[in-house]
């Protein structure tokens, strides 16, 4: 059995080690980030909703990030043809939804989620793209506490 490589990365909340495998391209970016392309996941705790979609080109960058039907059963993304052949998209199991999550600070309940812009990525092919999700219903600040 083949050893995975590993490498160490430096990211807002220390050092983490990750597998070259746990490597997503996003070959446009995220929205005002497009000039970083390559994302790792970081699981924050193991009974957190939340993850860590880490830049590996800046350490500075990091976006907590979850999936949205952790706090919403109808939430539906719609992808086009080129968004994906991007992905490479065979079936839609490859496939894992992601959302970009603020909490103020110090404001826990005041947590929004941006569901009009999600973050799709294809975990078979490593690759992701945000889609924002234009003449949807979804509001980019939905707030899962009050909803």
């Amino acid at each position: 059995m083949a050893k995975e490589r590993q490498k160490i990365i430096r990211t807002r909340i220390g050092e983490r080690e990750i597998t070259e495998e746990g490597i997503i391209y996003f070959s446009r970016g995220l929205i005002g980030f497009d000039d970083k392309r390559d994302f790792a996941l970081i699981q924050l705790s193991e009974d957190s909703p939340f993850l860590l979609l880490q830049s590996l080109e800046d350490p500075g960058l990091g976006l907590l990030v979850a999936d949205p039907y952790s706090f919403m059963d109808d939430y539906e993304v719609r992808l086009n043809e080129a968004e994906k052949r991007i992905l490479r998209v065979e079936n839609v199991r490859q496939l894992a939804v992601l959302v970009t999550v603020t909490i103020p600070p110090g404001r826990p309940t005041e947590t929004t989620l941006n569901l009009g812009g999600p973050i799709v990525i294809n975990s078979e092919a490593r690759r992701g793209m945000q889609i924002p999700q234009v003449d949807s219903k979804y509001p980019t600040h939905f707030r899962p506490a009050n909803d």
